[in-house]
């Protein structure tokens, strides 16, 4: 089957939620690309702070997925909590605008995550509940490579606006609010919710014989997700490196927009090959990409170097995360799709604020480096687990 054709196949709701993706990416990138270099610059954080307030605030995101999750499962509904969670984030933009101190930016970013949190598990059971299983990879490659077009896209009109308006971060934040109310309005009239999805009756998800029916092979699913997560802290370690490299202030935000890029065409063709190819080999493979980059990272901090390793780490995402997703689908009853990504989600929450901790405090006491070359080695960990785990996943 070509691309063409496998395309035209894909649900049009698929499309519509890929669109509504790529529309909050613009505007929450276009923050995210400047407020590690801002918290640093302006508010005079060190590389700690940046570490726990980008930890906290990936973690409960994630962490908020596993009661949205157990609640779309609950209620029979997708549509409803994701488009709380778009418009929570979307309404929460204008904070940063006017954020006067490190705490007023940790609330931001905590509101703006929850929004996230809300949304994710509902989106992606909504999605594996709409496409066909033959198809299932490519729809969530589909929607990883939509989400990341406008992950690379944010970053792209932040460094535009930063040249245009003398680096003048607080007013590119306000224009971050326009796509984030798009992405909300796209949902509300482009997507529409199986309507055979709502159960006969109600029960709790969470009870005992439910949990026993994720079965062994989900549960591997949640931990090897862990460890990758592990494995990779926040990507704010990214744009401060670039700073470190002497990359002039408003072309920073470029860090993003070659990562994202990778990740956007890499993410579909590798979702696309999700569906005829070994998951397990596909994990590692994206593991190996992930070293390579920590490698780059911890030994050069030229630009044109560094851009290597973001591109790597870009590849490594587009590897990994929509194959992840799609191994949470296909392990789970499709009845408990949402609580099986709330679960999933919680442990990488847990593990992505450990990870951005341990790697601000490596940073402060020992310097950018040491915090690369662990990331490598725990990689290094991640790949021998892997590899002798026996085997859950095809």
């Amino acid at each position: 089957m070509n691309t063409k054709t496998t395309l035209s196949q894909i649900p049009t709701s698929i499309w519509m939620l890929g669109f509504v993706s790529l529309l909050m990416d613009i505007s929450s990138e276009m923050i995210h690309s400047l407020l590690p270099m801002y918290m640093v610059s302006t508010l005079g954080a060190s590389a700690f702070a940046v570490g726990m307030i980008e930890g906290l605030a990936e973690s409960t995101a994630l962490m908020v997925k596993m009661f949205s999750g157990v609640l779309s499962d609950y209620l029979g509904k997708r549509k409803a909590l994701a488009l709380f969670g778009y418009t929570l984030s979307a309404l929460t933009k204008p904070l940063f605008a006017i954020a006067p101190s490190l705490g007023f930016v940790l609330t931001a970013r905590l509101l703006d995550r929850v929004g996230k949190g809300v949304r994710g598990a509902p989106r992606d059971a909504l999605i594996a509940d709409i496409a066909p299983l033959h198809l299932r990879g490519a729809a969530f490659g589909l929607r990883q490579s939509l989400d990341t077009v406008g992950a690379f896209l944010g970053p792209l009109l932040a460094v535009g606006l930063m040249l245009l308006w003398s680096n003048d971060v607080r007013a590119i934040f306000w224009v971050s609010v326009i796509p984030g109310l798009m992405a909300v309005a796209l949902l509300l009239f482009g997507v529409r919710e199986p309507k055979n999805h709502e159960p006969s009756q109600r029960s709790n998800p969470i009870n005992k014989a439910n949990l026993k029916r994720l079965g062994a092979t989900y549960w591997w699913v949640v931990a090897i997700g862990a460890v990758f997560t592990l494995a990779r802290f926040s990507e704010a370690f990214l744009v401060l490196r670039a700073q470190q490299g002497g990359i002039p202030m408003a072309l920073v935000p470029l860090v993003m927009v070659t990562m994202n890029l990778i990740y956007a065409l890499s993410a579909y063709p590798f979702g696309k090959l999700s569906d005829r190819m070994s998951h397990r080999q596909l994990l590692a493979i994206g593991l190996v990409m992930l070293i390579a980059a920590d490698l780059i990272l911890a030994t050069h901090d030229h630009w044109s170097v560094l851009i290597a390793g973001v591109a790597l780490w870009g590849i490594h995402l587009g590897i990994t995360q929509g194959l992840l997703a799609r191994m949470v689908a296909d392990s789970a009853p499709a009845d408990l799709r949402g609580t099986a990504y709330g679960f999933f989600n919680l442990m990488s929450g847990i593990a992505l604020l450990i990870a951005s901790a341990v790697a601000g405090l490596l940073w402060d006491q020992f310097g950018p480096a040491f915090t690369f070359y662990a990331g490598a080695g725990f990689c290094v960990i991640t790949l021998v687990a892997l590899v002798w785990q026996p085997s859950h996943a095809k």
